[in-house]
Parts: structure tokens; C-alpha cells; sequence
């Protein structure tokens, strides 16, 4: 667990953002590999086999918030919104790259940033991307370029105002 646990939490902070549910799914992820240690065949490397447990519980709690959202009809934003500026959480002048990269990864579609962080900020290889995933490697071609688009014109329209 202690080797496992940065990468496993990079991808879920990726995933979530720094919310307080982070660490919770970060924790679930390894509570979920020992209940199913039975049926880790080895095929694919132990990191990989986490990443896609991290990716899976990552989406089933975008998925839990968004029906939240709808079911208090609690302020509708759609991952596809791009941020008010005004927001302090979203203020790009007050962030460095990194910071900004990560904030801005929050709004776009969850398909796309599941790529974008294997891919760029984890490391994997498009063949590995596409295991984790389960998608063909061209799909993992296209999210990737989808994604940075979408990315940049986030960062772009958050610099402008």
C-alpha cells in the first residue's frame, strides 16, 4: 500500500479535485484490491490493475455527486461549464501551472480528464491507457486531443478575464 498510495491518490485528486471525498475513494481503492486479491490474475501490473480501480471508483463518485445535484436541484454546473472567474477557487492569477492545470481538469468532461491524467500527469502509455480504461487505443488518441482542447480553452477564457 505504502508503494502505491501517491500514485493512487494523484489520480484520484485528479480525477475529484481536492475535495474531502478524495480521500475516502483513495481509501476505498485498496479496501477494494484486497476484497478482490482472489481475482487479480496478474496479467496486467499491479499499478495498472489500481489505476483502473482508482479511474472506476473515481467515476462512481462524479456519478453519486451528480445525481445529488439533481435531487436537491442544488446548484446545476455541468462538467462541460466553463468556471466564473469570479469564483475564488477558480482564480487563475492567484495559481502556478500545476495548480491551474488541476483546477481547470475539474471542468471538463470526466471521459476526457480520465485520459488526460493516465496519459500526461501518471505516465502511461497509450497501450497502457487503453487497458486501464478498456477502450481501443484510438479512442484514447482522440480523448487525449479532445481533452487538451477542451483543457486550453478553460485556461484561455479563465487568462482572458
Amino acid at each position: 500500500m505504502q508503494r502505491h498510495e501517491q500514485q493512487v491518490r494523484a489520480t484520484v485528486l485528479g480525477m475529484l479535485g481536492p475535495v474531502a471525498e478524495a480521500d475516502d475513494v483513495a481509501q476505498e481503492v485498496f479496501i477494494r484490491f484486497f476484497r478482490s486479491l482472489d481475482n487479480f490474475r496478474g496479467d496486467a501490473q499491479l499499478t495498472t490493475y489500481l489505476s483502473r480501480i482508482a479511474i472506476n471508483l473515481s467515476l462512481n463518485e462524479l456519478k453519486r455527486r451528480q445525481r445529488a445535484q439533481k435531487r436537491f436541484l442544488f446548484w446545476q454546473r455541468s462538467d462541460t461549464t466553463i468556471p466564473d472567474p469570479a469564483d475564488e477557487h477558480a482564480d487563475p492569477a492567484r495559481m502556478d501551472d500545476q495548480q491551474l492545470v488541476r483546477q481547470a481538469l475539474q471542468y471538463i468532461d470526466a471521459d476526457y480528464r480520465s485520459v488526460i491524467i493516465l496519459r500526461l500527469l501518471d505516465g502511461y502509455s497509450v497501450k497502457e491507457t487503453a487497458e486501464i480504461l478498456d477502450i481501443p487505443m484510438g479512442t484514447v488518441a482522440s480523448r487525449l486531443a479532445r481533452g487538451l482542447d477542451k483543457l486550453k480553452e478553460v485556461i484561455v477564457r479563465w487568462k482572458a478575464m
